[in-house]
């Protein structure tokens, strides 16, 4: 029996597959029984996993050479393997926080799209990285996100890890499947919560209304598992700025979550957060909102930080991400109108 969930419909990029070996399977080794088993896998990359943990039987890791047996349970967390797009290496500027032989933290600018997809398969972020580091293996493989286990969508800012190595990258992928690592993202939602903190909790799968957004479904028979933490980290009457922490990382997650609970991003036009939806109907009122609007035609959101421990050392680290200036000038522009109507719910 065979279980697969391949997580490219999310924010993470790596595949998970399940199996139950059947009671007349004869010994075997595992990287041979999950290599006849897979389409595109080569047996280095199911070595490699092995190598980074990312194989388990009956839930403990076991190595390369494991011989399986009847009724064994095999979970395994693989990275993509290569698309037959090309990719074109272009010589995009990048803001590169921290690098190392493994892995390199990258702080992306809204608008950037993270990986080549229909409709921009140029200008990305994989089109930057493979003009830079074209001197290393996993960036001449032809893959179409060479190095990368997570995203954020094209108009969200924020820190990104993008793994150099085969082996980081197999180790990355693991902390994300079992949600060791932390993120932590800033957002300027509209209206004023009534809770300092709370728990998102509701299934994402692309809307049956409109295919380009997600929806948060209540059956637990459609869409993937996904759970949103919120704190308030300020008020402004018509607006509130939150701090999200992602235990799970499904696509558009925040923006979703906080739209499924009354709350959608400000200036979200695909969330409809790109309209006045608190306030009063003062023409002044109006022209401030839109001012806001012209400042940051974007969803407010930016992943401020990225915790998980180095796939080399295994030591913790944490990188973090200032505010942009569009986003920084809205928040200011709400704070100046909260002090300046504080009777204002």
């Amino acid at each position: 029996m065979n279980e697969v969930a391949e997580n490219n419909e999310t924010g993470e990029l790596f595949e998970h597959h399940r199996w139950t070996v059947d009671k007349g399977q004869a010994p075997m080794r595992i990287d041979k029984f999950i290599f006849n088993r897979l389409v595109n896998a080569s047996r280095t990359k199911v070595q490699n996993a092995a190598e980074a943990g990312n194989i388990l039987v009956n839930n403990k890791p076991v190595k390369s050479n494991y011989k399986v047996k009847p009724l064994d349970v095999i979970s395994v967390v693989l990275t993509f393997p290569p698309r037959d797009t090309e990719i074109i290496p272009e010589n995009i500027p990048l803001n590169i926080v921290y690098e190392d032989e493994h892995l390199v933290i990258v702080d992306k600018e809204a608008g950037m799209v993270v990986h080549p997809a229909y409709g921009n398969f140029t200008g990305t972020l994989v089109n930057a990285l493979y003009y830079k580091f074209k001197d290393l293996p996993m960036f001449q493989s032809g893959e179409m996100r060479p190095g990368l286990v997570h995203r954020i969508d094209k108009n969200t800012s924020g820190i990104l890890v993008i793994a150099k190595t085969e082996l980081a990258l197999n180790k990355l992928a693991s902390q994300f499947f079992y949600h060791t690592i932390e993120r932590h993202y800033t957002a300027l939602v509209w209206g004023n919560l009534t809770k300092d903190s709370g728990t998102i909790t509701g299934n994402i799968w692309r809307s049956a209304k409109d295919r380009k957004v997600m929806a948060v479904y209540d059956d637990p028979e459609i869409g993937k598992h996904a759970i949103t933490h919120y704190k308030v980290i300020e008020r402004f009457g018509m607006t509130t700025l939150v701090d999200c922490v992602l235990e799970t990382g499904r696509t558009h997650q925040i923006r979703v979550h906080m739209k499924h609970i009354g709350h959608p991003l400000f200036s979200d036009a695909e969330y409809g957060g790109n309209t006045i939806l608190k306030g009063p109907s003062f023409s002044k009122y109006k022209q401030f909102v839109e001012n806001c609007f012209d400042i940051l035609p974007r969803q407010a959101l930016h992943a401020r930080s990225l915790a998980f421990d180095h796939p080399a050392t295994g030591k913790r680290v944490q990188f973090e991400s200032p505010l942009p200036a569009d986003m920084q000038q809205v928040i200011e522009k709400w704070r100046g109108y909260a002090n300046n109507n504080k009777s204002v719910e």
